[in-house]
């Protein structure tokens, strides 16, 4: 959230249908930033009051991502196309996609000026993919460039308000490697006791946390200049929207 925030000169703090927003100004146009949480039933909720209020030109799922493609730490990946691959599917759900202006604008900006930049169909999961068997097996199976755990659900919302809908995302992790401990231990109620006794019973994580900890930087300093290159070269002689609806 503060990698997004951080390419805005001001912002305004806002309560919008219980969901509390940040409202950036760019010349005329206007953009809400919302921290929808980890997970799909997070990402719908906000997603789905936000959208209900009142009409927006563009909504962007924005954050971190794993790459499923060879990338380096930091680099872009966008795309309209994401599917969900839930841990009880069979196989992947059917594509959402939902084209608009707006979206074709940043899609574009992204071709032209992001020579590191990926394009593509994105995957979403409903669970913290640690491993890199688990991260190959969804390239395989989707031929996505990117993994996150909130894109589908937010699409789908988007969707059903027939607003535009885009990713932009950063890799924080890469294909080929694990992630240093079991995540999902954390999104649980009890989980963090778990959690921590994991870590203290490994040391060594502690060194796998540090390098994801770097990582991350990246993937925040390079999301904060790609936001700051978008909202100052918009065009400024119209008015608009912009929906971010963004994870931790």
């Amino acid at each position: 959230m503060d990698a997004v925030r951080a390419a805005f000169a001001t912002g305004v703090e806002r309560r919008v249908n219980d969901v509390r927003i940040q409202v950036c100004a760019a010349g005329p146009r206007e953009y809400w930033l919302a921290r929808t949480g980890m997970g799909p039933q997070k990402a719908s909720g906000v997603a789905s009051r936000l959208l209900a209020y009142q009409p927006f030109s563009l909504a962007i799922s924005t954050g971190f991502a794993c790459a499923l493609i060879a990338a380096e730490i930091g680099a872009l990946l966008a795309g309209g196309d994401v599917m969900f691959d839930g841990a009880e599917a069979s196989s992947p759900s059917r594509m959402i996609d939902v084209p608009g202006p707006e979206r074709d604008v940043l899609l574009a900006l992204i071709t032209r000026s992001e020579q590191s930049a990926h394009v593509g169909r994105f995957v979403s999961a409903d669970h913290v993919v640690g491993r890199a068997s688990e991260k190959q097996r969804l390239a395989r199976s989707t031929g996505a460039i990117g993994l996150d755990m909130e894109s589908a659900a937010l699409a789908t919302e988007a969707r059903r308000a027939r607003v535009p809908f885009v990713i932009v995302r950063t890799v924080s992790d890469l294909l080929d490697e694990d992630l240093p401990l079991d995540f999902n231990l954390f999104l649980r109620p009890t989980g963090w006791v778990k959690g921590i006794a994991m870590v203290l019973g490994a040391p060594s994580s502690l060194l796998g946390l540090s390098r994801l900890r770097r990582q991350s930087l990246t993937a925040a300093r390079n999301l904060t200049a790609f936001f700051h290159r978008y909202v100052t070269t918009m065009p400024t002689n119209d008015t608009g929207a912009g929906s971010r609806s963004e994870t931790p």
